[in-house]
């Protein structure tokens, strides 16, 4: 049988994974320097703790793992009789691969409450999976990079996350705008137009404005039974333009009669004050279209789009007011941010950016004569790696051809060789494998020039 993956999954060779690790390590590396420490949590969780919480799209993307052994028979047989794909389905499974990692870690800080200090700031690396039908920049396997803090009200917080965002992305070499709106706004505007408890029809609506366009949205808002009058208030929300502080005057002008609405102004101009006082290099966007799907997010919201390549949303996040509410520990606030690893990757390389970083991790091959010569390069191998300096050396004494073409083709930028001769004074030959270039020296001007 023809070995093959399973749609929406991928393998990632070597040479892939070391362009992914820069972007971890980059992403990491700025969580750090903010006091974000580490955290992991299993792929799998109950579905009680998965359903529910990422609203009625999320909730279909889910995948479920099907039950072993005799809970197999105590299926829904009933449902299954009457066509219930749904609730036969749920019967069949009591875990799911993450969604997400923002859900699985309000379990986690719920179940070790008493072990965390407040404000708790994590971050977390890990594969996630969803049910998607598999297209150019959406996988059904794929990696998140999270910040969350939770224990803490503080717009300080959120004016941090924006900060992550700018230097992660100058760190990264990528121009992106930066968007931001708040939920209470939307909550708002659904109360104008008199649908407040139709919000969530709204904003899953809104939601689809880059994918669907204007008549899309408003032909599933008339689906989802969104009066027309509503819906054309709505459109003037939508289709409103302006700078940063022409949107939030228009704004404060349209929610004035909205208690709910005028809150997430006030919020959202107090986060944009924090950030004037920031010397930020990527564009921030006041963008009042921006919804996100998910339902658990109730104040500032983010999403972050590439300049220069046309694709999804690279990174998003928001706050959620009760999300560990769910699991019993009620009044612990939260927000957090998420960069999509998968969709940054496929930027950098479209955008060719890898090309001048200097990630191969093999920095030097030692050429394998063999007999006294290969104990003698084995010898001098050790001496470099202590340095800190990449080596390896070519296992077998093969041909010189097959060796330089093994340098070659891992993209290794010297060579050295120890032959009789280099044996003999003591010293080493070192080839530039760009330039052609050989010279022969000492092995402490090696660990110069190699370290330099």
């Amino acid at each position: 049988m023809k070995p093959a993956l399973p749609k929406g999954m991928r393998d990632f060779g070597p040479e892939i994974m070391l362009k992914r690790n820069y972007i971890i390590e980059t992403i990491k590396r700025v969580f750090e320097n903010f006091g974000y420490q580490p955290l992991q949590t299993p792929a799998m969780e109950k579905l009680t703790t998965l359903t529910g919480k990422y609203g009625e799209e999320g909730d279909k993307l889910l995948f479920k793992v099907l039950n072993q052994g005799q809970k197999v028979l105590k299926a829904d047989h009933k449902a299954f009789e009457e066509k219930n794909a749904v609730r036969f389905a749920n019967s069949l499974a009591e875990r799911g691969l993450r969604y997400d990692l923002t859900i699985p870690f309000a379990r986690f800080v719920v179940m070790n409450q008493s072990q965390i200090t407040f404000p708790f700031k994590r971050y977390q690396v890990q594969a996630v999976w969803r049910g998607d039908r598999p297209q150019k920049g959406r996988y059904r396997e794929f990696y998140q990079c999270d910040a969350d803090v939770v224990g803490s009200n503080s717009l300080l917080n959120e004016a941090e996350l924006t900060q992550i965002f700018d230097m992660v992305y100058n760190g990264l070499g990528l121009n992106v705008t930066i968007k931001i709106n708040n939920r209470k706004i939307l909550a708002g505007m659904a109360e104008v137009v008199n649908c407040a408890d139709q919000l969530t029809s709204i904003t899953i609506a809104i939601d689809k404005l880059d994918k669907i366009g204007l008549d899309g949205v408003v032909k599933e808002l008339g689906e989802r039974g969104i009066p027309e009058a509503a819906i054309e208030t709505i459109k003037t929300f939508l289709t409103a333009q302006g700078d940063n502080a022409g949107m939030m005057a228009l704004l404060k002008e349209k929610l004035a009669n909205s208690e709910i609405g005028m809150k997430g102004v006030e919020e959202l101009e107090t986060l944009m004050n924090y950030l004037n006082t920031l010397d930020l290099k990527q564009t921030i966007e006041l963008d009042i279209t921006l919804a996100r799907g998910l339902d658990y997010y109730t104040g500032t919201i983010f999403e972050v789009k590439a300049n220069d390549f046309q694709i999804g949303s690279i990174s998003a996040g928001g706050r959620y007011d009760d999300l560990t509410g769910t699991f019993g520990l009620k009044g612990v606030s939260g927000v957090g941010i998420s960069f999509g690893l998968d969709r940054i990757y496929d930027v950098m390389e479209g955008l060719g950016l890898f090309q001048s970083l200097a990630i191969n991790t093999t920095k030097v091959l030692f050429i394998n004569f063999g007999g006294d010569n290969q104990a003698y390069a084995f010898q001098q191998l050790q001496t470099l790696r202590k340095a800190g300096i990449a080596a390896e050396i070519y296992p077998d004494a093969a041909k010189m051809k097959k060796q330089m073409k093994y340098a070659n083709a891992k993209k290794i930028p010297w060579v050295i060789f120890t032959g009789d001769a280099e044996i003999e004074s003591g010293n080493l030959k070192i080839k530039n494998m760009e330039t052609g270039e050989q010279e022969e020296m000492s092995i402490e001007a090696m660990l110069s020039k190699l370290s330099g």
